[in-house]
């Protein structure tokens, strides 16, 4: 069901594409309204007088294998420009009478296009160039294409990789453009949404701010909130919104876990109880936590005992607070796609977050979720708007379950100590050095193996330090940031010769995918 906002906007049908979130993201970066529906719950009759053009979105199911999709094709037929994404472009031209079948050659990565004849889709991105570079993902394609349509652009495996029919307005591409590595991927979108659709902005992080604020007000009404405050950009974000929402029914928990790093404890109710006058409740739970995790290896297991000891330990506290209906958390879009489907659709759960996945199916409190559609980027923009300082907007991601997923295999109190020195130091470097902030995030991790060495006229046989160092712009793809010779030898240096523990030093050098950011 659409949202019954009375604004002009996008609307997106989600066929699960792990993608999808990211298309909606590019048009608010465009500033516009845009809105995610998942197919199934989608009709014709939904399709209202603020909805000026509408993108079908990529995912994992076949065209040709109708029994496992369900979607009212007369929502394309309501006269609005349609753009098909991957699986949407398969879709729109099976609609109209075209074929789709599995590709002889599949296309996974990055492909070159090479233009045929002019459209308004692609307006200025050509320009003199033969080919431009998109991302591919697809291993079925469109073999024949429907009546009245004709070719825009074409790969060597993908003969439509753009296709129109301009009569009815409709345009199709086989690749992504909404992800980073799609050359003039934004300005494709920007033709549909303002040449094609002829939408006007009307978006902005201030916009975002009161809708949110209004939302929050309307879900929680009169009631306490208890607010997960972990110090990091996400939670602190949800409690500065809480707080213009709400004021002094909100009510911030910091549970120290034990797996913080450094010092961690001490700047969070420096930052939220002294400067920002946040009611703050501050919990040592260490040591319950680490008895918990007492011999627990498997990754999905780790998520989940954190995630229930959370919640324990924040319905505790709302029994002595009296009246607390309501959990809010820092759950950010990434954490629900890599968890879960967010709207519904077939998509595939890479693994639990323990604030999303990880949460116990019996909860008494309900969450509050404001951030849950936005990205990492997107949420630094309202910290600031929500006047938060930029020390606390402009910090590294920092996991929910902490260094307990940074260190993959048992944990211990000993090997806590030893990680939080050593990301410490690899976190004071990068500061020291003025690239902390080139960085989207940056952690040391203790591997679950330790290696022979030797120190002075003895020999050592310590833990294995793994760092890791990333750029990115929406946590969603992400690259490894490519230090000097000279920093890596540094911090190598600094790590082995000042911790009793570690005696090897490596750097992380895969993307995402295929990894994720955390190793667990």
């Amino acid at each position: 069901m659409i949202l019954n906002q009375e604004l002009n906007k996008i609307l997106i049908v989600d066929f699960g594409s792990q993608f999808t979130q990211l298309i909606a993201r590019r048009i608010r970066e465009l500033g516009v309204f845009s809105e995610i529906v998942s197919h199934k719950k989608i009709k014709s009759k939904d399709v209202n007088k603020f909805i000026k053009g509408i993108i079908l979105s990529g995912g994992p199911l076949n065209v040709y294998e109708i029994k496992k999709y369900s979607f009212d094709k007369n929502i394309i037929l309501k006269g609005l420009p349609v753009l098909g994404i991957c699986f949407g472009h398969q879709i729109l031209s099976k609609l109209n009478g075209g074929r789709v079948k599995q590709s002889k050659h599949r296309e996974f990565g990055l492909a070159n296009i090479y233009k045929k004849r002019n459209s308004l889709l692609i307006e200025k991105i050509f320009k003199k160039k033969k080919s431009i570079k998109v991302w591919m993902s697809h291993a079925d394609q469109v073999s024949k294409l429907p009546k009245n349509f004709i070719t825009i652009a074409s790969s060597s495996n993908s003969k439509f990789a753009i296709v129109e029919n301009k009569k009815k307005n409709f345009y199709g591409v086989q690749f992504h453009p909404e992800v980073t590595h799609t050359e003039y991927g934004k300005k494709l979108l920007s033709n549909f949404i303002f040449s094609i659709c002829k939408i006007k902005r009307n978006w902005s992080s201030r916009d975002q701010k009161v809708k949110l604020i209004k939302d929050v007000k309307g879900q929680v009404g009169t009631n306490k909130v208890i607010c997960a405050l972990s110090g990091g950009v996400d939670s602190s974000v949800v409690a500065q919104l809480l707080n213009k929402a709400i004021g002094k029914r909100l009510y911030c928990i910091f549970v120290n876990t034990g797996m913080l790093r450094k010092n961690e404890e001490q700047q969070v109710i420096e930052t939220f109880k002294k400067r920002l006058k946040i009611n703050l409740i501050y919990v040592n739970a260490e040591k319950e936590f680490i008895k918990s995790l007492t011999n627990i290896s498997d990754p999905e297991k780790k998520r989940k005992i954190i995630g229930n000891l959370f919640i324990k330990i924040f319905e505790r506290y709302a029994k002595k607070i009296k009246n607390v209906k309501f959990l809010a958390q820092g759950t950010l879009y990434p954490d629900l796609i890599e968890s879960k489907s967010v709207t519904g659709s077939q998509t595939s759960k890479i693994k639990s977050h323990h604030n999303v996945g990880g949460l116990p199916k019996k909860m008494k409190l309900k969450l509050v979720e404001p951030l849950k559609f936005l990205f990492k980027d997107e949420v630094r923009k309202l910290g600031l708007e929500l006047k938060l300082s930029r020390e606390i907007i402009s910090r590294h991601p920092f996991p929910g379950p902490g260094l307990a997923i940074r260190m993959p295999g048992i944990i211990t109190k000993e090997k806590i100590n030893i990680l939080k020195e050593a990301d410490y130091y690899f976190i004071q470097a990068l500061k020291d050095h003025g690239l902390y902030h080139k960085i989207w995030q940056a952690y040391a991790a203790l591997l679950p193996v330790k290696t022979v060495g030797v120190m002075g006229d003895n020999r050592t046989y310590e833990y294995l330090c793994l760092l890791r160092a990333i750029t990115s712009q929406d946590g969603m793809t992400a690259d490894f940031y490519e230090f000097k010779k000279s920093f890596i030898q540094t911090i190598s240096n600094k790590i082995v010769n000042s911790i009793r523990g570690i005696n090897r030093v490596v750097y992380d050098v895969t993307s995402k995918p295929p990894s994720t950011i955390e190793l667990e």
